[in-house]
């Protein structure tokens, strides 16, 4: 990712996007880090998250770990009772094994903490989504305080399907317990136009007027004395927590290393390394018509 500060604004944007921005081990350090300097510069009133490329995010980039190649990084890191770090050790478990949930907790409890670094940071954070926000990519929008995206931009989690459960917990507090379960229980996905109608973005504008729009927020936000947007955000981030979200996050995240270690998240697996990543979700994904809840028929 890069990190730029123009004006009162400090810009994080994704920037791999020969790769969909996907979410590498390193991006979520990397992210906290960024949101860190953003918190220690005087100058910074509001933080611009986006992404490069097609798209904002396409979730993790499990090409490798699902397709079982990183197991060429295990050497790198020194983890008790074995030459693996937990990353691998959670990418590669094979299931004749004893299987130790708290490996895969120790891993995606990392990339929780660095998404939050979003939600907890001291400068309010606005995320534009262009193109499409899907799966892990979810939990950078949601931990976001403010999100604009494009009209016809995606955005869901369809690994609830299989593989998958959104370990930063936040749609409940974003969309209400009910729409939150329309798409957990089903993985269909909004388009821009939607999200702002089930109040997850404050504002949708054509990919022509995205960027300008986003720019119009940033600028009017950045007006605000620095004193009072930390308050704010703070004060009302309080409602948060008060209703159990950290809680729900540590069992969200055990719930996801579970995810991949029952029969259907084997099965998932077996078919990404046999015929590659994509074809595995596209295969998970066919059955449903990729449907929203607009044009969901039943």
């Amino acid at each position: 990712m890069t990190y730029e500060v123009t004006g009162k604004i400090a810009r994080i944007t994704l920037n791999r996007p020969e790769r969909g921005n996907g979410i590498t081990l390193e991006l979520p350090r990397e992210l906290a880090a960024c949101v860190e300097r953003a918190n220690l510069d005087p100058r910074v009133h509001v933080i611009a998250l986006a992404g490069n490329g097609k798209g904002f995010c396409g979730g993790y980039d499990l090409a490798a770990s699902a397709e079982g190649q990183m197991r060429e990084v295990a050497t790198s890191v020194a983890y008790p009772g074995g030459p693996t770090d937990p990353e691998v050790i959670a990418a590669n478990h094979d299931p004749a094994q004893v299987w130790d949930p708290t490996v895969d907790y120790a891993m995606m409890s990392r990339n929780v903490r660095g998404f939050m670094s979003l939600f907890h940071g001291d400068k309010p954070v606005v995320c534009k989504v262009h193109g499409f926000c899907v799966a892990g990519g979810t939990d950078l929008a949601l931990c976001s305080d403010l999100l604009i995206i494009e009209d016809d931009a995606k955005i869901g989690y369809p690994p609830a399907r299989v593989w998958g459960v959104p370990t930063t917990a936040l749609w409940v507090h974003r969309i209400g317990l009910e729409r939150a379960k329309r798409l957990l229980l089903t993985g269909d996905c909004l388009s821009g136009k939607e999200a702002v109608a089930w109040g997850l973005a404050i504002e949708h504008a054509p990919r022509a007027e995205l960027d300008a729009r986003f720019e119009a927020l940033l600028q009017r936000i950045a007006r605000l004395p620095l004193s009072q947007l930390i308050m704010h955000k703070l004060l009302l981030n309080q409602t948060i927590a008060a209703q159990g979200l950290y809680t729900t996050q540590a069992l969200a995240t055990y719930f996801d290393g579970i995810a991949r270690h029952t029969a259907e998240g084997y099965a998932f697996a077996r078919r990404a390394q046999e015929a590659g990543f994509r074809a595995a979700v596209s295969e998970r994904d066919a059955p449903f018509g990729d449907a929203g809840p607009s044009t969901f028929k039943g």
